[in-house]
């Protein structure tokens, strides 16, 4: 299929899926951080809906108009018109990293919540050098792995932190959840068309409402949705713009002992993350240049950062699915100005509390079904144990995210509860522990290592492992933090395993 003569279409019909299902995808992830401003960190209002989220929307704005002129450019120079946008936005684990690991305890820790923004600041100013420095590191890294370790490790993700809160609150509310959820997927995968092409996001927001308002009249409350919640979204709308935030970047400085630690081993998560997600385009037919894509997040989270925004920009994971649904380039640029709108004019929260969020959450179960699927479709079959090896790290982080959620809703950790007692009753926290620090690097090197074996190519083998043991030594994975000898007999482990592989390589072939 080639584009017309004129150039490629700006929008076209599945742009209005797109739109609706990564448009929400956005504003879930929008209104999320908004509530860990207020509630977590206890930020000022004037802060939050003056400086951050106005801030926050011009970030997002600028990335998701550059994916949407690199797709068009892309476009042009192949004469095809079925080239997707990759997705940008707030990257949702740094969200959570810079909220509750740097400016959580800072705020806490000086009593000025303020403080804790300026830390967060000062985290992306480092944050965006790493990416753009690293961008011209991360092409040669993907030459040389294979892709199902890069999707893999990315499925692992899709799996755990995208897929499995969704579910779970898909089945906390399944009245509105499963039909939403059924909505979405007759038509995303199933090829149902709804009443004059209408979007099946749209439809499934609709009907999610139409549950939520309706259950009301009977005196019941199956979506978390009412009129004082309205009312109290109304008093927040206003009109901000963003204002350079520079005095409060630098102020931040001061705490830069504490943001190193993990401002390096996680600018080396985004560079691995951004090439999981431009391969995860590539196996969709889309070819994007991976220097320009963390160049371009590096510049526009400096650029978010310096304006007062604590958030770092990253090309999200979803891009087949957005494709399949018919999403081309101006979904790209349509979802950055609606959140610009939405968070200059500060009515993001009554979105919220317009629709229930559960008429929303089948979209990002769809995105995470589809990621994971990709990572066993375009690899081939031989591969498929290595991708499966790749889950498995991400599955212990997880799982170690529930357990110490659990430990902390009740005052205690598991240091205090005894690993020795936990592991007595089939919890093997240290084991989690260990096996999940830094899953998506280490996803990656296991699966990689199992792609090699499977191939029989032993010296590929074995330097993936070196790396692993020099990646676990300085604490990049298996480790919380960077340093020396943070996990030595992991280190030590691979070190072992290249040796082992290398042999095996140079020893004579069994008769």
């Amino acid at each position: 299929m080639s584009a017309t003569t004129t150039g490629p279409r700006l929008w076209t019909p599945g742009d209005w899926n797109a739109l609706f299902g990564f448009g929400t995808n956005i504003l879930v992830n929008l209104l999320t951080l908004t509530a860990l401003l207020r509630f977590v960190l206890n930020m000022p209002n004037e802060i939050v809906f003056g400086r951050i989220l106005p801030a926050a929307g011009l970030m997002m704005c600028l990335s998701t108009g550059y994916y949407a002129w690199l797709g068009w450019r892309l476009a042009r120079q192949t004469g095809r018109n079925d080239v997707c946008a990759l997705p940008s936005g707030i990257s949702v684990p740094h969200m959570f990293i810079v909220c509750f690991v740097i400016m959580l305890p800072i705020a806490a820790s000086t009593g000025n919540p303020v403080k804790g923004w300026e830390a967060g600041l000062a985290w992306v100013f480092v944050q965006s050098f790493i990416l753009m420095i690293g961008g011209f590191v991360a092409p040669y890294i993907r030459r040389i792995t294979p892709r199902a370790a890069l999707l893999g490790t990315l499925a692992g993700v899709s799996v755990t932190f995208i897929s499995m809160r969704p579910a779970l609150e898909i089945f906390m509310t399944p009245v509105i959840g499963l039909l939403c959820l059924g909505i979405i997927l007759a038509s995303w995968f199933g090829g149902f068309r709804y009443w004059r092409g209408v979007p099946a996001g749209l439809v499934a927001i609709a009907a999610g409402m139409l549950l939520a308002w309706g259950s009301k009249l009977f005196g019941l409350d199956v979506g978390g949705v009412g009129v004082a919640q309205v009312t109290g979204a109304l008093s927040g709308i206003g009109f901000s713009v963003p204002l350079p935030a520079i005095d409060h970047v630098f102020g931040g400085f001061e705490f830069l002992g504490i943001i190193l630690v993990t401002a390096i081993p996680f600018g080396i998560y985004d560079l691995v993350e951004a090439m999981d997600n431009v391969e995860s385009a590539e196996a969709a037919g889309d070819h994007y240049p991976t220097t320009q894509v963390l160049t371009a997040d590096g510049v526009v989270s400096l650029i978010g950062c310096l304006m007062g925004n604590p958030f770092i920009n990253a090309v999200y994971i979803g891009h087949p699915g957005w494709k399949a649904m018919g999403g081309r380039i101006g979904y790209s640029a349509a979802t950055g100005l609606l959140m610009l709108a939405l968070t200059w004019l500060g009515i993001a929260g009554l979105l919220l509390a317009l629709v229930p969020v559960v008429a929303i959450l089948p979209i990002l179960l769809y995105i995470g079904m589809l990621i994971g699927a990709q990572a066993f479709q375009e690899t081939p079959k031989s591969h498929a144990p290595a991708v499966v090896l790749a889950l498995v790290p991400h599955l212990a982080a997880w799982a170690k995210t529930l357990i110490d959620g659990a430990l902390g809703a009740a005052g205690t950790n598991a240091a205090t509860v005894g690993l020795d007692k936990m592991a007595n009753n089939g919890v093997l926290y240290k084991g989690l522990e260990v096996l999940g620090e830094g899953s998506i690097l280490s996803g990656l090197v296991l699966a990689a290592i199992g792609v090699f074996v499977i191939e029989k190519a032993w010296t590929q083998a074995a330097a993936f492992a070196g790396a692993g043991a020099v990646l676990t030594f300085f604490g990049f994975m298996h480790g919380p933090a960077v340093g020396l000898a943070v996990s030595p007999s992991v280190a030590l482990a691979y070190a072992l395993l290249g040796g082992f592989l290398w042999a095996a390589g140079r020893a004579p072939a069994a008769e």
